[in-house]
């Protein structure tokens, strides 16, 4: 049994076989299955192209490095968040961006959307009050510097191990 509740009238969901799909929320008041919601952001390798340097953010009072990330607004499509939080939270523009990879992260219940986003330099960078600090690293100062065994790291890592053997 599901241990959630219709986002329409609040009724527990049940499990129930939908041809197709498996095993769905069900809804037995409304009559309809509820598909799990679920958080969507997106994350961010940000590279200097004048320097090939990755930038790498600390926030919350936190002393690790991770990724410039946000979350994707109802009806934004994933590359305006990317470049929306990329401008919000360091002031810089894109001069490119590239899809890398998705992966779930259970702990949030979001959807990470990971992308590649290159500035031509670090002339527009005024981190807003969301960034602690920041720091630009060199591909392997990058890796060895990342939040180790993060999703931050792990998209970094795929991001630099698909580079090296392109």
């Amino acid at each position: 049994m599901s241990d959630k509740y219709c986002q329409i009238c609040g009724t527990k969901l049940i499990d129930k076989e939908l041809e197709g799909e498996g095993i769905i929320p069900f809804c037995p008041a409304c009559n309809e299955f509820r598909f799990p919601m679920y958080n969507v952001a997106v994350s961010m390798i940000v590279i200097n192209k004048k320097n090939e340097k990755i930038l790498l953010i600390k926030q919350y009072g936190r002393d690790f490095f991770i990724l410039v990330a946000g979350y994707v607004n109802r009806g934004e499509q994933l590359e305006h968040a990317a470049l929306r939080e990329l401008k919000e939270e360091t002031g810089m523009t894109a001069a490119k961006i590239r899809f890398n990879r998705t992966k779930f992260f259970e702990p949030s219940n979001t959807l990470m959307c990971n992308f590649t986003v290159f500035v031509e330099d670090d002339s527009e960078l005024s981190p807003n009050k969301e960034i602690d600090s920041f720091e630009w690293f060199s591909f392997e100062d990058a890796r060895k510097n990342i939040k180790p065994g993060s999703l931050a790291a792990e998209f970094l890592n795929a991001y630099l191990d698909d580079t090296v053997n392109a």
